[in-house]
This record gives structure tokens, C-alpha cells and sequence, in this order.
């Protein structure tokens, strides 16, 4: 058994024992009540899942196993002579708890690459696609094509038992997160390349390989495809993508129909697409302004306009957060570190100062502060990657990490089938009737 399923099947068995033993003594205690603002909006903040690689917390931002974002650039490994964290750590840390070490990170790395051959038939599937068709449509379609490599689906077939559910998920997911570099750079210069397609360089890491693969040169981006694919890699369970790549694992499909699953749901405007959104936004801005400078006074008028038209301001608000995004905040770390006088940046700053006192100055937002849609697309475009199509599979292939490391908890731990209870509209009329008739 390689040395990080060893580490997990100890920690996995140890809190799957704790939690049976608390749930045979505690297993009725209630620990949160439901209103009918939140039967009908979303199930928004009712508590119903256990997400064990992170946490959301509206003040301080996502917690990575207990640690923040500027702790992880602090303590987790790094490629030679980049100051971002390798997102082969991050892993590590999101599967075990543990913080790795060098050496366990760079057999990540070594693992990752003996695995990431593709399958022939999974690019012949994507070239059967117009090439105009949506990267996320095809990244989805791909990560299906994956799927018939499926250790778990064999094993399944074979008559596994269900203590090894988790076993056969961690071969699944090891191979799928190997293999989604190549698949979404291939997706990227098949679509806006002609077709022509970069070889691998194994003499690099997961993320800086990624980056070499999408042909866009120079140690600096792939510096940032490191700490991109690292900062957006898990945001708790609650969020679209992460549930629903839960809710279909819990029916037991293996992690490529699981991650398909989650990708579609990130494809979505109020999700993911939400980072092409904004960059479009900006620039359509700036078109209207006539100047790829404009003033905050310029700024601030178009940002009203905006909102006076019933519009709202992408890459502004989040449905948990009540501060800025730690995330946002890494990014422009990253560019104020790597990067001098960039016009489309230096508009995102702007904004930065402008938007959020015209949103409080309306009363009713909750947070009008910015997500970390509001700077990913500036970052890309100052690299070269004005392709705004193709930036949530960028941030689907970081998704991965965190949705399919959760997923062999889910295995490991014996979490059922996902089964809410639905009630009618009907329903909510009679119940609320039959109180005020109680009562009365």
C-alpha cells in the first residue's frame, strides 16, 4: 500500500470508530431548526452535511483543515525557487490533516505523473465536439470518457466489500486528478490553438506543468496556476459544485460521473462561470468609458448605472462571506508582487476601493465585498489568457482536489445516500394553518 493511502486508512478507521461511538450516544441531539425562508431559498445555511478538508467562516474566510490561506503559502512546500504553495500539498493536508513534508510532497508529484497517461478514446470523444463548443461542456464530457478506467466500478462488479469503498475511490480520484492537466489543456489549444498541442514536462510539478502544457510562457505563470489551483481547490460542502459532487457520490457512482456532476454544476452562472462574468463585465466597461484607465469618479458612475438598470456587479458579494474574500486577497498579493502598472489590474484596485461603499450605501446587501471572481480574470488576461470561456475549467481542475479528497472520506467514513425530505406548497399552507389553529 503507497505510504499516503497507508497514513489515510489509519486516521479514516480511527474517526469513522469515534463518530459511530458518538452518533450511538448523541445521535439525537438537534443542531439546527429550519425556517421557511430556508425551505424555499436554497436550504441557504441549513446544516446537513459533514465536510471534513474545510470550513467557511463568514468573518475569517475558508479554512483548509484549520489553516488559512496565508498560513498555507507559509507551510506548505514549494516547487524550487517559486514562493507559492504546490497544490500537491494541499492535497496531502485536505486527505490526512497533516501538513507534508517535502519529501511526501514530491512523491505526490512523482505519483501524479506515472499516472497521468489519457486515454486515446477520451480525446477522440472530445474531437467528435464542435470545437466552439463551451470548455466546460468538454471538460465535463471528458471527465465522463475517463470514467471507463473506474477501479471502483471493477472492484464494484467484483463484489467489493463496503469497507473498501474507500480504497477503490482513492485509486478513482488519484488517477482522475493526474489525468485533468492534460485533458483541460488539450480542451484549451483545441479550441483557440488550431490544435496544437504541448508535451508534458515531467521535470515539472502538477500545477507548473498545467501551465507549460496551456503554452503560456514564463516561471511567473506558472507561479500563479500554482497558487490558483491551491486557493480555489474547497470552499466546505454547502457550495454547488462541492454538493453536488457529493450528492452523486452517495448514490456510490465512482468519482468520474461524481466530479462530472460537480463540474456542471460550476458551469453555471451563479457559480463558477461567475469568474468569466466578470472579466467580461470589465471590459465591456471599459469599451462604454472609452479609456483602459478610467478614474474612480468614472468607475463609480458606471457601477450606478449598473445598479440603477436592476443589474448587479459580478465578482461583488458572497453568500456566506461578510468580508473580503481571503482568496481575492491572494491575488492581489500575487500581483502586487509580480506584476507593475497593469491597466486591467490597477481597475480592479479601483473598483476594490469604489464598489463596496455604493453597495452598503444601498442598504440591503449583506456583503459588498469582492469573491475571488473579481481579480482570477484580470491575472489571466495580464498572462495572455484573454479566453474567458475557458476559465472555470481552470478553476474546475482546481475544484477537484478538494470535491474528490472529500470523497474518499465520504467512502472511508459510510456516509448513506443523500435522501432529503421535500414538502409541497400545499403543504407549508396547511401546516402554517394548523399552528395558528393550535395556538388559537
Amino acid at each position: 500500500m503507497d505510504p499516503l493511502k497507508q497514513k489515510f486508512k489509519e486516521k479514516a478507521l480511527a474517526l469513522f470508530q469515534a463518530n459511530r461511538a458518538m452518533l450511538k450516544e448523541n445521535g439525537d441531539t438537534i443542531v439546527d431548526q429550519v425556517t421557511l425562508k430556508q425551505v424555499f431559498g436554497g436550504m441557504r445555511g441549513v446544516k446537513s452535511m459533514i465536510w471534513e478538508t474545510s470550513q467557511l467562516d463568514a468573518q475569517k474566510g475558508i479554512r483548509f483543515r484549520g489553516k488559512s490561506i496565508p498560513e498555507l503559502k507559509e507551510i506548505l512546500p514549494k516547487f524550487e525557487g517559486c514562493k507559492e504553495p504546490l497544490p500537491e500539498g494541499l492535497f496531502h493536508l485536505m486527505l490526512t490533516g497533516e501538513v507534508p513534508t517535502d519529501e511526501e510532497v514530491k512523491w505526490i508529484t512523482g505519483e501524479w505523473q506515472r499516472r497521468a497517461d489519457v486515454p486515446k478514446h477520451v480525446f477522440a470523444a472530445l474531437e467528435t465536439l464542435p470545437k466552439d463548443a463551451h470548455p466546460m461542456t468538454q471538460f465535463s464530457m471528458a471527465i465522463i470518457a475517463l470514467g471507463t478506467e473506474s477501479v471502483f466500478n471493477r472492484r464494484y462488479a467484483e463484489g467489493m466489500a463496503k469497507s473498501d469503498y474507500w480504497d477503490a475511490t482513492y485509486e478513482d480520484t488519484m488517477n482522475l486528478i493526474a489525468r485533468l492537466p492534460r485533458v483541460a489543456a488539450y480542451i484549451y489549444r483545441r479550441t483557440y490553438k488550431d490544435g496544437d498541442h504541448i508535451a508534458a514536462d515531467i521535470s515539472l510539478d502538477w500545477g507548473g506543468n498545467f501551465a507549460h502544457m496551456l503554452g503560456i510562457p514564463g516561471d511567473d505563470f506558472k507561479s500563479l496556476m500554482r497558487l490558483y489551483l491551491t486557493i480555489h481547490a474547497d470552499h466546505e460542502g454547502g457550495n454547488a459544485s462541492a454538493h453536488s459532487t457529493h450528492l452523486t457520490g452517495s448514490t456510490l457512482s465512482d468519482s468520474y460521473k461524481s466530479l462530472s456532476s460537480g463540474m456542471n454544476a460550476l458551469a453555471g452562472p451563479l457559480h463558477g462561470l461567475a469568474n468569466q462574468e466578470v472579466i467580461k463585465w470589465v471590459f465591456k466597461m471599459l469599451d462604454v468609458l472609452g479609456t483602459r484607465n478610467p478614474s474612480k469618479e468614472q468607475i463609480a458612475e458606471y457601477v450606478q448605472k449598473t445598479l440603477d438598470a436592476g443589474k448587479v456587479i459580478p465578482g461583488y458579494g458572497h453568500a456566506v462571506l461578510r468580508q473580503p474574500d481571503p482568496r481575492f486577497t491572494a491575488q492581489r498579493t500575487f500581483a502586487e508582487e509580480y506584476i507593475k502598472n497593469s491597466d486591467i489590474i490597477n481597475v480592479i484596485w479601483k473598483a476594490f476601493e469604489v464598489v463596496p461603499p455604493i453597495l452598503q450605501g444601498l442598504g440591503k446587501v449583506k456583503n459588498p465585498w469582492p469573491n475571488v471572481d473579481a481579480h482570477s480574470g484580470a491575472l489571466l488576461v495580464h498572462y495572455g489568457m484573454h479566453e474567458f470561456s475557458f476559465y472555470t475549467v481552470l478553476f474546475g481542475v482546481s475544484r477537484s482536489l478538494g470535491v474528490l479528497s472529500q470523497l474518499i472520506w465520504s467512502r472511508a467514513l459510510g456516509f448513506p445516500l443523500e435522501r432529503p425530505k421535500s414538502v409541497t406548497s400545499e403543504w407549508v399552507m396547511d401546516y402554517l394553518a394548523q399552528q395558528k389553529e393550535a395556538v388559537g
